[in-house]
């Protein structure tokens, strides 16, 4: 049982792959462009200079680009297999925290307790030694294995479980939602070891560098980028091989699908792992900017409003997500600063009331298809039926 909006019309993949492909090239050009041009325009022009941008900005944008492959991932499942996830936030904050223990073991003797082992919050705490779920992440690479490991097997216990007993739907999408809201309430328990509801936090490096020098922040944004653009690319390939062509006959026609002989579980647990995997990067890549992490980034408002995201911008186009979580997020931005504040949460409910009923398509689907049915050519039918004639038996 699915609501209007979750079954929605949505885009196939093109016929012609060659103008798809070419539109794909393009955008991930742009976001390369990007990748050079702000960091260049923040670190080689004077703060006077019109073309300069500031550094605030870039980690704005940066955090921007974040929010888009967080997008990305969950238009790879929802869009193109029909998995509407309303828990990828907590894959999103695994991802955040495995990146987050990391900088809090270099922090060391610079911290207000000055304990070369423990962060401050255990010794404010009272803990006498480093759990052992923290060994090894005073290493980056041990980190960046993390950082993927822990999402993915999350999502592959999860989907073994769930996909196996074939819980599909509006089923599927509450029982993502419960296990966000549990993690959250775990994360918020000091016992936990994870900082309770303080989170982590007080950065100093990564790598050796200042988290909050200006170079550091330019060489962050611009990395980002390169992953967002390397995982367009890669969902791309997904979605345009035989892979991708079974996971559209799985959202289309998941009963059928599986009486043609294809093993539906294991193509929806695979995709769900990948997903995860990219919403922990994404997670990584948001600590290293923001300078946070705290449980309220597994709070199931938050993943809510990511699909809304990819709703917005256009589910089963790729760009669309990006787009959607740019747009949406830097709306967000907008509103809640001022006068408007409050009413944040009224606009992004009737956002996601108006693209239900007018753009169900959203922003990038429905110019894709408008742009579609123009230059599809009209050819007369060839042998009309004549007028009275009855209608054929269904």
């Amino acid at each position: 049982m699915t609501s209007r909006f979750a079954r929605g019309p949505l885009p196939t993949l093109p016929r012609k792959r060659g103008r798809a492909g070419r539109g794909i090239a393009a955008f991930i050009l742009v976001i390369l462009g990007l990748a050079v041009a702000v960091p260049a325009l923040n670190l080689a022009l004077p703060p006077e200079s019109p073309f300069h941008v500031p550094t605030y900005l870039v980690s704005l944008w940066g955090k921007y680009a974040c929010y888009a492959l967080l997008a990305l991932s969950i238009d790879l499942i929802w869009g193109y297999c029909g998995i509407l996830s309303l828990g990828h936030g907590a894959f999103f904050a695994l991802g955040g925290y495995a990146m987050g223990m990391y900088l809090m073991r270099q922090i060391g003797t610079r911290g207000v307790y000055a304990n070369p082992v423990l962060p401050d919050f255990m010794v404010f705490l009272n803990w006498d030694q480093l759990p052992f779920y923290w060994w090894g992440f005073n290493s980056f690479a041990y980190a960046a294995v993390m950082v993927l490991l822990v999402p993915g097997l999350l999502a592959f216990v999860f989907g073994w479980f769930a996909f196996r007993s074939r819980v599909t739907g509006v089923y599927l999408s509450i029982i993502t939602q419960a296990l966000t809201f549990a993690l959250m309430l775990g994360f918020f328990r000091n016992n936990f070891g994870f900082g309770g509801n303080n989170g982590l936090t007080d950065f100093k490096d990564v790598l050796g560098f200042n988290v909050q020098a200006a170079g550091t922040r330019g060489s962050l944004f611009g990395i980002t980028c390169v992953v967002l653009a390397a995982s367009l690319a890669l969902c791309r390939a997904i979605v345009a091989s035989k892979f991708g062509k079974v996971l559209v006959a799985i959202r289309d026609a998941e009963s059928r699908t599986r009486f043609l002989g294809y093993r539906v579980e294991s193509y929806k647990l695979l995709v769900f792992t990948l997903s995860a995997c990219m919403a922990g990067v994404a997670g990584a890549l948001y600590v290293l900017q923001v300078g946070i992490i705290n449980p309220s980034e597994f709070a199931p408002a938050n993943s809510i409003e990511e699909v809304i995201w990819v709703a917005v911008g256009g589910r089963g186009t790729l760009t669309g997500a990006i787009l959607g979580a740019v747009v949406v997020n830097y709306g967000k931005t907008s509103f809640t600063s001022g006068a408007l504040a409050p009413y944040w949460l009224f606009v992004l409910g009737g956002l996601f009331v108006g693209v239900t009923l007018l753009l169900p398509r959203g922003i990038v689907g429905t110019i894709q298809h408008l742009w579609a049915n123009r230059r599809k050519p009209e050819t007369p039918d060839p042998d009309p039926e004549p007028v009275g004639a009855p209608a054929p038996a269904e």
